[in-house]
């Protein structure tokens, strides 16, 4: 369990100097919903921003040398904001309970004198069991891939050096490496193995309609990938894990899918498995290689909400493509109605349908708008008049159309 409460990002392309949510750094704002929605208009940072949670995972995944080749990035030159000399920079403000004491982790990532990315500091805080206020310890911190981590639940470091638990010296082999990674595989380091967990459960969807219609061979799949390549492998766990279940399920998504009159799982003769389609005014059903690339998209969206253990946090980018605009409502409704109040899963969303942002409140829209050739984020709720006006009836999607944000 756990989310974010607040992220901060500097010198990440276009997200110079971005704040979302409270932070230790900056305790002013209120900490993240579970259902956050990024508007703007094109080009003002909403993929950056989604590539900057990608970035992140890759990190843990490989190293930050390889993450910043990754996914058409470039490398870091072409990372780093234009006309910085200052390193990229992460802080991310992270709760696992509402009772629990928050943790705070920055990552910085400099290039050395060949330009090559290297993690130049990392850090993890807590404030001491029992300590509403006042400075965290430090439980890890390392600069140039030496530093020092604390074993079990409590202790840490302050900047007076002092000391409280069990610490350890802690130097890297390769500091172009996570040490939460390397660390966070040690039993003794059990808050930076569930803080790990917590970074390695982010899913960042990018669903594609064609990579969805491929049959993969046998092997059954917890979980989607990032593509959704794999949704007749997740068809699979899901019915061999429990088929009652699984066909509640189901029954539960066609009822949200237009033109659908029943969705019914089938296993191949060769162990994989299908789904077979019916749609009105057909007797025949038709298997995901023929249906339309909404239906898909929309049937992918559900399943990933009736993940049996959810992803923490989930970052899907414009859900609208492909989709008539009349669905995007439920679509947002059913997402914020998943995700709940607690601490089990959040969902960011990046978007440009008014339709989906109608569904919303003011405290789950931040919009991005770009200055001087960097972005910026804004809750709605802090434009003026906002909260009147939807207390009035008015709708997030609408004052946004009407440029109310502009």
């Amino acid at each position: 369990m756990g989310k974010i409460a607040g992220i901060a990002i500097k010198n990440y392309g276009s997200l110079k100097n971005i704040k979302m949510g409270k932070l230790y750094s900056d305790s002013s704002g209120n900490e993240l919903e579970n259902m956050i929605a990024i508007i703007g208009p094109s080009g003002n940072g909403k993929s950056t921003l989604a590539d900057a949670f990608g970035f992140i995972s890759d990190c843990l995944s490989s190293d930050v040398e390889t993450a910043c080749d990754a996914n058409n990035r470039g490398g870091y030159e072409q990372l780093v904001s234009q006309g910085t000399e200052a390193p990229i920079h992460f802080e991310i403000y992270y709760r696992e309970t509402s009772n629990s004491r928050p943790i705070t982790y920055e990552l910085t990532i400099s290039a050395d004198k060949h330009g090559r990315p290297y993690v130049k500091e990392e850090r993890l805080r807590q404030r001491r069991p029992g300590n509403k206020n006042g400075r965290p310890l430090s439980f890890l911190h390392l600069v140039d891939g030496k530093g020092y981590a604390f074993e079990g639940e409590t202790g840490g470091q302050d900047d007076n050096e002092l000391i409280e638990g069990v610490k350890k010296d802690v130097e890297l082999n390769d500091k172009r490496k996570l040490g939460i990674v390397t660390l966070g595989a040690m039993k003794q380091y059990s808050r930076i193995e569930k803080f790990l967990n917590f970074l390695k459960s982010w899913y960042l969807c990018y669903f594609s309609p064609d990579s969805a219609r491929q049959l993969q061979t046998y092997a059954p799949a917890p979980y989607l990938n990032r593509t959704g390549n794999n949704i007749n492998n997740v068809v699979q766990y899901m019915y061999r894990e429990n088929p009652s279940e699984f066909k509640k399920v189901l029954a539960d998504i066609q009822k949200k899918i237009p033109n659908i009159d029943c969705i019914t799982p089938v296993k191949l003769q060769n162990g994989q498995m299908v789904l077979e389609f019916y749609q009105k005014g057909f007797d025949q059903p038709f298997y995901s290689t023929r249906m339309s690339d909404g239906t898909l998209k929309l049937f992918a969206y559900y399943l990933l909400l009736h993940e049996n253990n959810p992803r923490q946090l989930v970052f899907v980018e414009e859900p609208e493509n492909g989709l008539y605009h009349r669905y995007l409502a439920d679509l947002a409704m059913e997402m914020k109605k998943n995700v709940g109040n607690g601490f089990s899963k959040q969902l960011f969303v990046t978007t440009h349908s008014p339709f989906f942002v109608n569904a919303l409140n003011p405290e789950q829209v931040w919009i991005l708008e770009k200055k001087d050739g960097f972005s910026t984020a804004k809750r709605a709720s802090e434009y003026r008049f906002v909260k009147e006006l939807v207390e009035e009836g008015a709708t997030i999607g609408d004052l946004w159309y009407s440029k109310y944000f502009d």
